[in-house]
This record gives C-alpha cells, sequence and structure tokens, in this order.
C-alpha cells in the first residue's frame, strides 16, 4: 500500500508548483525539494509492496510507514490551507474596492505566507529524519529478505509458509455438492469435442470454487483414462517460469528433468517437454493465474498437436481467462454464487456431520439460515464456517455467539483465518490506484449498494482518477470499476438494463475495513461504537450524531457520510462547516436536512455535495463560491429554483434537479424539474444537467443548451410543442451525448421531434414521455441499448420500425401503442433481454414468432384489460426467466396448472397475488390465485 500513501500528495505537489509557483516564491524551493524527497521514499516503499507475504509485513516497517503516512497527511494539510489562503486573497483583490484594499491586504498576507513555508521547512526537516530512521534500522534489508521468496512457487513455498487454498484441494466427496452439472459439463469438454488442443477457464471470485472443481475434474476416473500425460501446476501471484515447467517435466516425463539445468534459459527448459508431448495426448491444469505474461510463455511448452489435448485455467480475472482463448472452441466458464438451496445443503452436512442425521435441529434453523447468508453464496466460506460451528455446543446461545462476531471469528480463529487469506490475495494483487477505489466500499454500510456513476464522481473528487489520453475522467472510472468487476471483486445489480448496483461480499468488506483501519483511510461511526484513534481522513456516521464533532477531534477529515441519520439540526451542520473546512465530500442524501446555511460557501475545496432525498427547498447564494464543486445532486428535493450564482461554477460537471412534485398531474413516477437562470451555457465541462423545465422561456434554455457540447447526460421536463424544432438542432450537436429524457408538459401535449436529421453518434438511453403523431426516423440509432416510451399513444405498430434495432436491450411501452395487436416477427428484436408491456389499453393479442426475441430473459405485461389469454408462442422464448403479470383479467390465466418440478416461486402483486415460478432451462409460467389458493400451492410444492 505504499503507493496509496504518497502518490496522491506528490501529484498535489506537483500540480502545486505548475499552477501556484509565482505566487509565494519563497516556498517554491522547498516544495520541489519536498517533492524530490517523496519520490525517493516512495521507491523506497515500493520494495514492501513488492513481497510476496506483505500482510505479515515486519511490525518496524508498519511503523516507520505509519509515520510516513501521517507526515503526507500533514503536507496535503498544508497544502490545501496554502490553496484555500490564495483563494480568499483572489477573491480579496476583484473589484475596485478590492483594488483599493490590495496593499493592506498584501501586508496581511506576508504573515501566512511565511508561516506555510516556514512549515513546510519543518515538514522537510522530518520527513529527512524518516528517510534517515528507515535506513539507519535497515528496513530495506527486511523487505528483501521477504522479497526473496519471490520466484518460488507455491510447492516450493510450503517450507516457508501455509497454503491458505489447501482445503480446496482435499474436500471430502460427499462436501462437494451443488457441482454436479458443472463437473460433468467440464468432464465432457475435456474427453469430447474436435481434436485441436483446447482451454478450459474456470473464473469466479476467490473462494467460490475453482480449485475444488478443477481438482474433481481432473481426479476423475474418465478424465485420467482419456489422457496420456498429466500434470497439476499452482501458479499464484508469485511464481518463476523456469521452475513451472520443471515441476511439469517432474510430472509428465521426469526421464527429461536430467537434461534441463538449474541455470537454463527458459527456451532450453521448454523444449524437451514441447518434443516430448508432441505425440502425447495431455491435460494440464494451471491452478491460480494471476497474470496474463504467464500465459504468454506457458502456451509454448504445450503443443497443439491434434490429439485432443485440453488446459485448465483457474483465475479470478475475466480478462485472463479471455486472454487464453485464442480458438474458437477455447471456452470461459463464470462459476456463480451457490443459491440458498445449495448453501444450506452444504452447510448442514459440515455443521451436523456427524449428529443430527445431517439435519438442523428446528431450535437452531433461524440463526442457521442467518449464518448462511452471511456467507453470500460463496461455497469455501459456507464450509468453514460450517466446520466451525461442528465443534461448538448445538445450543442457541453458542450459536448466536458465533453470529454476533462472525467478523472478529475470521479474523482471529485459526479455522477460519486461511479464509481472510484467500480473500485478501484478491486486495493485495491490485494497483496502488485500484487499492484507493477498492477501499472506498468500506465507507458504504453493509448490505448497502452504491449506483457505478456515484462511484466515478466520488473517485474523481477524491483525485483517485488520473487522465488517460482523450478519455474524460468519467471514462477513466469506468475502466477502473470494470477491472474490479473482472477480478470478480466487485459484484452488481443491473436495472433495467441501465444502472450498475456494486456491492462487495461481506468477508471482502471486512477484509476492506481492516485496510482502511491500518492505513487511517476511513471511519464509520456508529451509535456508541466508535473507537476514536488515528487521523481517518473519511467519516461515515451512521443512526446518529450525537456527540459526533466531540468525539471526532482531527480537523483533517476530507470527506463525510451520513446514513439513517434520525435529527440534523442547522447548528450541527454550521459546525460541521466550520470543524471540517478542507472537506473534497459531503454527501447528506436522505438526511432530514431541511435548510443549507450559506455557510456552505466556505467550503473552497468541496467538489462533491449530495443533498439528494434531502428536505431542502432553497439552494442558498453562496453556493457559487464553490470553484472547485464537480458533482451538486438536487436529486428528489423539492428544490424548484437554482439562483443564478449556479453559473460561477466553472469546474461543474455533473448537475441533479429533479423531484416527484408532479407525479399527480399525469402518468406514475413522472419527474419534475427545476427553472435555472439564464447563463448556464458558461459551464462548458457540465457533462449532466438533469433535469430541467423548458417552460416558460423555452427558447432562451435552448440557445443555453447549444453551448454545451461537453453534455454525455440530458434532461428536460415540460416541453412544448413550439420549441420543438430548435431543442432538435441543439441535440444534434450535441455529439458525445448518450443519455436523453424528454417529457412534455402535459400528457396530451405533443412531442415535436421529428427535425433531427442524424441523432447523436453516442446516443444509448432514449426516454420519450408525452404524445408522439409518429417515432421520429431519427429514433433508430444504431447505438440504441435502451428505449423508454411512454403516453405516446402511437396508432400504428411501433415494433415494424423498432425490430432491427441492432444493440436494443431493454424495451418499455407505457400507454405507447392503441393498437389491439403486436406481432414480434421471426428474426426481430436479436439483443433484446427485458420487455415491458406496460398498461397498452387497446391490446388483445401478443403474437411471438419461432426466432423471435432470442435472448429475452425477462417480459412484463399488464394492465391490460383485453387480453384474454397468455401469448400462444410465448414457449419459443427459450430463454426467459422471468414473467410478470399485472392485473389482467381472469381468463389470462385460467385453466394454467403448475409443472411438476417448479423450484421457485415469489409473490410478484398485491391485492391480487400474482406469482411466477422458475424451472431451470424450461418455460416460465404465471398465475393469478387468492391468498389462500397460493398458500395451497406452496404447501403442494413443499
Amino acid at each position: 500500500m505504499a503507493e496509496t500513501v504518497l502518490t496522491p500528495v506528490i501529484d498535489k505537489l506537483l500540480q502545486l508548483l505548475i499552477n501556484e509557483a509565482k505566487l509565494f516564491k519563497g516556498v517554491h524551493g522547498e516544495i520541489t525539494s519536498l517533492k524530490d524527497e517523496l519520490d525517493i521514499i516512495q521507491s523506497f516503499l515500493k520494495d514492501g509492496d513488492s513481497m510476496p507475504d506483505r500482510g505479515n509485513m515486519d511490525s518496524a516497517v508498519k511503523i516507520w510507514m505509519k509515520q510516513v503516512r501521517e507526515l503526507a497527511d500533514r503536507i496535503e494539510d498544508t497544502i490545501d490551507e496554502y490553496l484555500h489562503h490564495v483563494a480568499q486573497r483572489r477573491h480579496h483583490r476583484r473589484g475596485f474596492i478590492g483594488f483599493i484594499r490590495k496593499a493592506g491586504f498584501l501586508l496581511k498576507a506576508l504573515k501566512p505566507s511565511y508561516d506555510i513555508a516556514s512549515e513546510i521547512r519543518t515538514i522537510n526537516e522530518s520527513l529527512t529524519k524518516i528517510k534517515d530512521r528507515g535506513e539507519r534500522y535497515g528496513l530495506r534489508p527486511i523487505w528483501e529478505k521477504g522479497a526473496s521468496l519471490k520466484g518460488l512457487n507455491n510447492v516450493e513455498r510450503h517450507e516457508y509458509e501455509y497454503d491458505p487454498r489447501l482445503g480446496s484441494l482435499f474436500m471430502e466427496e460427499d462436501e462437494l455438492v451443488g457441482i454436479e452439472s458443472t463437473l460433468e459439463e467440464v468432464v465432457k469438454c475435456l474427453v469430447e469435442g474436435e481434436p485441436i488442443r483446447s482451454t478450459i477457464s474456470l473464473v469466479g471470485e476467490g473462494g467460490i470454487g475453482k480449485t475444488t472443481l478443477a481438482k474433481r475434474v481432473y481426479d476423475d476416473e474418465a478424465v485420467k483414462e482419456h489422457f496420456d500425460c498429466h500434470a497439476w501446476i499452482t501458479v499464484s501471484q508469485s511464481y518463476s517460469i523456469g521452475r513451472l515447467v520443471r515441476s511439469m517435466i517432474r510430472q509428465i516425463c521426469p526421464t527429461e528433468e536430467s537434461l534441463v539445468e538449474e541455470n537454463d534459459p527458459i527456451q532450453e527448459i521448454i523444449s524437451p517437454l514441447r518434443q516430448y508431448l508432441q505425440t502425447k495426448r495431455y491435460v494440464v491444469v494451471f491452478d491460480d493465474i494471476w497474470q496474463t505474461d504467464f500465459w504468454e510463455v506457458i502456451r509454448h511448452a504445450l503443443p497443439a498437436n491434434s490429439k485432443c489435448s485440453r488446459i485448465i485455467i483457474t483465475t479470478r480475472n475475466v480478462r485472463i481467462a479471455n486472454y487464453c482463448k485464442e480458438t474458437a472452441y477455447d471456452t470461459v466458464k463464470e462459476l456463480q454464487t451457490w443459491s440458498p438451496e445449495l448453501a444450506w445443503e452444504l452447510f448442514c452436512k459440515k455443521a451436523f456431520r456427524s449428529n443430527f442425521e445431517r439435519r438442523c435441529p428446528q431450535e437452531l434453523e433461524t440463526l442457521s439460515h442467518e449464518i448462511v447468508s452471511k456467507c453470500q453464496g460463496l461455497p469455501l466460506v459456507i464450509a468453514a464456517i460450517a466446520g466451525l460451528l461442528s465443534t461448538k455446543e448445538k445450543v442457541e446461545s453458542e450459536w448466536q455467539k458465533v453470529l454476533d462476531n462472525i467478523s472478529s471469528e475470521f479474523k482471529m480463529n485459526p479455522q477460519l483465518t486461511s479464509i481472510s487469506k484467500v480473500l485478501c490475495l484478491g486486495f493485495d494483487d491490485l494497483p496502488y490506484h485500484l487499492k484507493l477505489c477498492f477501499l472506498y466500499f468500506g465507507i458504504i454500510p453493509e448490505d448497502y449498494s452504491i449506483h457505478e456513476n456515484t462511484l466515478y464522481r466520488l473517485w474523481i473528487a477524491e483525485g483517485f482518477v488520473k487522465e488517460k489520453g482523450d478519455k474524460t475522467l468519467e471514462q477513466v472510472a469506468e475502466e477502473y470499476l470494470s477491472e474490479l468487476i473482472h477480478r470478480n471483486l466487485v459484484s452488481f445489480e443491473l436495472l433495467y438494463r441501465v444502472d450498475r448496483w456494486c456491492r462487495i461480499h461481506h468477508l471482502m468488506r471486512e477484509i476492506v475495513l481492516s485496510k482502511a483501519d491500518e492505513l487511517c483511510y476511513c471511519q464509520v461511526f456508529y451509535e456508541k461504537k466508535l473507537r476514536p484513534r488515528g487521523n481517518y481522513r473519511r467519516l461515515t456516521i451512521c443512526n446518529s450524531m450525537e456527540n459526533v464533532l466531540e468525539t471526532i477531534q482531527d480537523s483533517g477529515v476530507r470527506s463525510i457520510f451520513l446514513f439513517n441519520i434520525n435529527g440534523l439540526t442547522k447548528s450541527f451542520v454550521i459546525s460541521l462547516f466550520e470543524r471540517y473546512k478542507l472537506l473534497k465530500v459531503l454527501d447528506f442524501e436522505n438526511a432530514p436536512l431541511d435548510d443549507l446555511p450559506k455557510e456552505v460557501g466556505n467550503l473552497f475545496h468541496l467538489k462533491y455535495l449530495c443533498l439528494k432525498d434531502t428536505n431542502l427547498k432553497v439552494l442558498p447564494k453562496s453556493i457559487g463560491k464553490l470553484h472547485n464543486l464537480q458533482t451538486l445532486d438536487l436529486g428528489h428535493t423539492s428544490v424548484c429554483e437554482l439562483p443564478i450564482e449556479i453559473n460561477k461554477l466553472q469546474n461543474l460537471r455533473h448537475l441533479f434537479a429533479n423531484s416527484y412534485k408532479f407525479k399527480l398531474e399525469y402518468g406514475l413516477n413522472t419527474l419534475g424539474g427545476v427553472r435555472i437562470s439564464d447563463g448556464v451555457g458558461q459551464l462548458e465541462d457540465l457533462q449532466t444537467l438533469i433535469l430541467v423545465e423548458a417552460y416558460p422561456g423555452g427558447s432562451g434554455l435552448v440557445k443555453e443548451l447549444e453551448k454545451l457540447r461537453q453534455l454525455r447526460w440530458l434532461g428536460i421536463s415540460k416541453l412544448t410543442a413550439d420549441i420543438g424544432k430548435a431543442l432538435c438542432t441543439a441535440i444534434e450537436k450535441m455529439n458525445h451525448l448518450e443519455k436523453l429524457y424528454l417529457a412534455s408538459i402535459s400528457e396530451d401535449e405533443i412531442l415535436d421531434l421529428q427535425h433531427i436529421s442524424f441523432p447523436p453518434p453516442c446516443l444509448r438511453y432514449l426516454f420519450l414521455k408525452g404524445r408522439l403523431e409518429k417515432l421520429p426516423d431519427w429514433i433508430l440509432s444504431p447505438n440504441l441499448c435502451v428505449l423508454d416510451l411512454s403516453f405516446s399513444r402511437l396508432t400504428s405498430e411501433p415494433l415494424n420500425c423498432l425490430k432491427s434495432l441492432p444493440k436494443l436491450e431493454c424495451l418499455n411501452l407505457y400507454q405507447a401503442y392503441d393498437g389491439e395487436e403486436l406481432h414480434f416477427e421471426e428474426g426481430s428484436f436479436q439483443k433484446l433481454k427485458e420487455l415491458r408491456l406496460r398498461k397498452l389499453e387497446g391490446l388483445k393479442v401478443v403474437k411471438i414468432d419461432d426466432g423471435a426475441l432470442n435472448l429475452l430473459d425477462k417480459l412484463v405485461i399488464g394492465p391490460s384489460q383485453l387480453m384474454r389469454e397468455v401469448p400462444s408462442d410465448i414457449q419459443h422464448l427459450k430463454n426467459l426467466k422471468h414473467l410478470e403479470v399485472v392485473d389482467v383479467p381472469k381468463e389470462f390465466v385460467s385453466g394454467m396448472q403448475p409443472e411438476i418440478g417448479a423450484d421457485y416461486w415469489k409473490v410478484k402483486h398485491v391485492p391480487f397475488v400474482s406469482f411466477w415460478y422458475r424451472q431451470e432451462g424450461n418455460i416460465y409460467d404465471v398465475y393469478k390465485l387468492g391468498e389462500s389458493d397460493l398458500l395451497e400451492r406452496l404447501q403442494e410444492q413443499e
């Protein structure tokens, strides 16, 4: 974690030297010297980050790094105070009055300048002492001793350390629940198929069972008999290609081992193995690959000999799996977390293996289910916690203790610490910039998810995201998140095919909190559970504000987040602003905030201000003083008008301002916008502007919009037909626009959008709410992924126009069509995954040809009072997983009976109890019954 300590500070010093060098020449030389010293120390620290077992770093090294971190924080505080001081000076110098005061102010400025210079000199002296202390106590040799383990494969490192993944290789046969179908599938890939050499990659997060499955496949009798040669190679994070190849030679052709010398170049080590395998049918498992470089070399040792040879790879990283895929015959199998049913089966087998006939006694069921849910479907974790419980007395009090202390059990209990080590490997493998970003999940309370775009904006505000070519910072941040997802460290749920809501595994969060605590990265303040120690840069306050300011004395906090706060007084908020004057991030989302004090304007460094879902009605004019502000989120507040001072925020990139205040006027969940003053076109960096009202004064707004050439997301409400043409001209100029939301002033007002010749080339998400005389021609944008039409009331069937959209994944029609029939023709909507046919009041018949909607997995129908039967061709939807029906006539579902073997039920609608069931691989049917009937059916299924 060395680079996470110093890199942001070095970057800030460099920026200071470039941008502010002329202001205080006396400070310039000291800053240059400071940066040079930090560069040297960072190089020194990288040795520690490179050692294979960073988690067991010597305590002297940890103390030394803590001193470096504290000094880095002090440097950052000094710089930020200096920049604040400079900004105040510039503010006072503006205008005629400022000119009169200039001489007096410069005299006052001399002392602060001198103090800053003196502070930097003191820091330089302290830094020199810390560096000398590290060299004097021989910290570099300590790291070099650890680094001497680099290059050893897992087999050779066993004399130094215990491999925490060992248990995955030797699970008992009766513990291998839930892998039969996957096992059969992988074995079939090995012993059948084309004669060309092929690769099977097993991908998934740590603890999901990749190694267990690979070992079970490797030991399968059919596999043993099918291949001439076999080898199992554990790769791991630190490896030597030479040693791995020698290990293959020992397992495959031990007689050739004498031909290889220890110091031979890699090509001479590979040559005898490759030559031997030319005529053999071989299977080789490479377990736990972390780098693509490994495959670049090792693939040359394994000839493509057309003998049906096979390679199995296990990795946590999807990118690595895809990198190893060289032909159409190579496959990537992504392992998923276990279902609650399979998780429960494994838990019972392990926890009650010697009693109760491997069944959970009734008095322990509730606690057991809670414990299993904490494991979140990871079989390695389930097996470990169940193994621990098998040694406990089978009484509620003992199991309650384990549940209450499950996090500490994984840290302290010898039976479980290996699991934490396995999960830690994924974190340790991250580059420094991704570690900073990943640690942000420690700020979010347990069981919360965070929207991907929120993550991007927070990471950018914190300075974690670096410029990369012509890409925006948001695009680079998206790459960061994609990398964390591909490494299987972050999971997400997709909402309407648009929004990714991200989270991490419960136990991985505990690891994140531990790392964050070690670095004083963040602290979570729960009511009466705060452990105040260290100078934390980020603070999450949950449940209570009582005594927070008294408890947290450190004024260096840079980010504050509030969750589930019941009371929030104006005086407390003012005190917050005064205490933490260097704040960069302030998140009041869902807090009981009625008034934003004008003192918010004093937060010069603030880059991210979230007021979403608060009771705020007015924004203070002092908001215009936040010249560094990048994100202002007023979503779902009662703010109706933005002050003209908003136009001073030249660094603003994202402005969210919407509410549900007009939802009673027409349509469900209709968003209301805000009125905005002339001059918004000055905000040239603006990427997000949602939602602003077009009426009154729509033409003036449109002229301002034409100047915003960087917009990615635009939302306009209260549109009238007479400004349609001017709006179309503005939209045509938005070459970067990705999301567009347009809503008319009323349900009957026509959206006149026919005047766009060419749609924005990047347009992917389009939401139109209002009457359309016909579908605009430009709606057939080739990159469109999501289309939402509400209140369009089209008279001609829209499917004829939309069916050929090459990338459309989600189509929502809400009162969008008044006709009687929708026909999904053969070959149409080949990419569509989600279809919603909502409140199509004239609809009677839906026809689905074989070969249409091939990828559809979710279908929502209703309310549609004229539909009397389920679409007759619904059986053609082979990938359908979710079928929801809302308020349809009784005839729609009459006569349908549940198929035997249904394995999933869910209540979907009240007071009409609608539910759907799922049978893997088959059609999904819907039933609509009374509550008593539903209970009967559920009992029958049990």
